[in-house]
């Protein structure tokens, strides 16, 4: 990402006469904009500005462009990036403009400043060169959103230890996984970097939010994807039978116990160990697993022999872990040793971006499944799906979708197939006010799913049906994150 911005800010400098040019990035940690990107000579490698400090903090601060005609006559021209001469600065001039970014349906934000040293001259010959450069900044905006995005994670991976991540370095890719909007992406880029490592991970959301999934997801791109991955979770069992479930027993252990059993620890050695509702472990069940963690070995229940048993051990809960350990039903240093690198899931009303994707993608589950001919969502059950809060986040949208396919006896599933606590915005207690952006958004989006389907995923019939140039549909199906493939005949359908 960073060779790329640098690649565009080079041009600027060789097509345009600009001696330098410097892009900053605004750290909501440190509360600081940060030199990322430059071209042309710098003797400072790690230069950091407060907001309202010299033209760069100003520009952040104010949200508008700041042409200045001469650097050494600018009482604010602080001169902290480059080592520019007295001579220099009396023969060069300063534009600054801010970088705007809005994720569809969101309000536009200020990730940094663009700039560029330009030959001294009056403010109004300058102002062509400030007016091009905010054209440029919007055009750049999203590639400093995701840089942006990076720079957080890295900061995160070497904060838990773990790599950073490599020059272009995708999130992982999963078929069950949909991931179209940023919160997502940024876990899926979690996933892809610490499930290499061996390290223990705890996920943390809401129930439905998918947690199970992405269990498997870092088992599948780990060392140990060859290996078992065991599951169990916690709350299902009673607490007398879940120590039994994770260290075995031997014959005659207890009351029933007919014969040696293994354990899930034993079970997953080599392997991955994945234990959903770690927050409903007892007490005693939870010294015992932390003993494990720490000394990699275990004792069946009637047994005092040990066992040597090396688990990758992943954990995930949707209770407030740091209030049960207030209330002293948590162990402290359990949740020291699960929480080495925590993934916190978003509830699927703070990812809307992933709603039509998700229905879409389990719409074309169930019709291969159960053998149905349905093709599409119709708009106005979209809007429904849309608007609903989604109490049960993914797991309930996979099985309304279910239920609409089960019930659907035509090739579109319409509002009359969706389940009545989706049918008004009062039962789903929703607020339903979009914005203007929202609006045409999500108008925008649906028009163009439409249109891919009945052109089958052809983009170019597809931007003739819209009356738009290819070029536009080309920008909005990148930008909405659709894939024409998916709309074209002749796909295989399982039996």
């Amino acid at each position: 990402m960073q060779s790329g911005l640098k690649t565009i800010l080079r041009t600027l400098c060789d097509e345009h006469g600009y001696k330098r040019a410097l892009l900053t990035i605004f750290d909501p940690e440190t509360n600081t904009l940060k030199l990322s990107v430059t071209v042309g000579s710098q003797r400072y490698a790690e230069v950091s500005y407060q907001p309202g400090q010299g033209v760069t903090g100003e520009v952040m601060n104010s949200g508008k462009p700041v042409i200045v005609p001469v650097q050494k006559d600018h009482p604010s021209f602080l001169n902290l990036a480059f080592g520019r001469t007295k001579e220099e600065m009396a023969h060069l001039g300063f534009i600054c403009v801010p970088v705007r970014y809005a994720d569809p349906g969101e309000a536009a934000e200020i990730l940094g400043t663009l700039s560029v040293d330009v030959p001294a001259a009056d403010p109004s010959e300058l102002e062509t060169d400030c007016m091009f450069l905010q054209v440029v900044a919007s055009l750049v905006a999203r590639q400093v959103a995701t840089l942006q995005e990076e720079l957080a994670m890295q900061r995160h991976l070497m904060a838990q230890g773990l790599p950073p991540v490599q020059a272009g370095t995708e999130g992982y890719a999963h078929p069950n996984i949909v991931a179209a909007s940023k919160p997502m992406r940024m876990v899926l880029q979690q996933v892809s970097q610490v499930g290499p490592s061996r390290a223990t991970v705890l996920l943390r959301g809401e129930s439905g939010t998918g947690k199970e999934l992405l269990a498997e997801a870092l088992h599948s791109v780990s060392p140990r994807k060859t290996k078992p991955l065991i599951k169990l979770n916690c709350a299902a069992l009673p607490a007398e039978l879940v120590e039994s479930e994770l260290f075995g027993h031997t014959k005659g252990a207890f009351t029933g116990a007919v014969a040696n059993k293994k354990g899930l620890f034993e079970l997953a050695d080599g392997g991955t160990l994945f234990l959903d509702e770690i927050g409903e472990l007892s007490l005693e069940a939870q010294a015992k697993v932390l003993r494990a963690i720490q000394e990699r070995e275990i004792q069946r229940i009637g047994s005092e022999q040990t066992i040597r048993v090396d688990a990758r051990l992943i954990t995930a809960t949707n209770r407030p872990l740091e209030k049960m350990l207030e209330e002293g039903t948590l162990r402290e240093d359990l949740f020291y040793r699960i929480n080495v690198f925590p993934i916190f899931i978003p509830p699927l009303r703070e990812r809307r971006l992933d709603i039509l994707p998700l229905s879409e993608h389990f719409m074309q589950r169930y019709a291969e499944e159960y053998g149905k001919n349905v093709k599409r969502i119709s708009t106005p059950a979209i809007d429904l799906l849309q608007q609903y809060h989604w109490p049960g986040n993914v797991r309930e949208l996979a099985n309304c979708m279910e239920r609409a396919v089960l019930i659907c006896d035509e090739e579109v599933i319409r509002t009359y197939h969706l389940p009545p606590s989706l049918q008004t915005a009062e039962s789903s207690a929703t607020d339903t006010s979009l914005s203007f952006g929202e609006a045409v958004s999500r108008f925008e989006q649906e028009l163009l799913v439409d249109a891919l389907k009945k052109a089958r995923g052809n983009m170019l019939q597809a931007a003739r049906d819209l009356k738009a140039s290819y070029r536009i549909i080309n920008y909005k199906v990148k930008k909405y994150r659709l894939d024409p493939k998916k709309f074209a005949v002749g796909r295989s359908r399982k039996r």
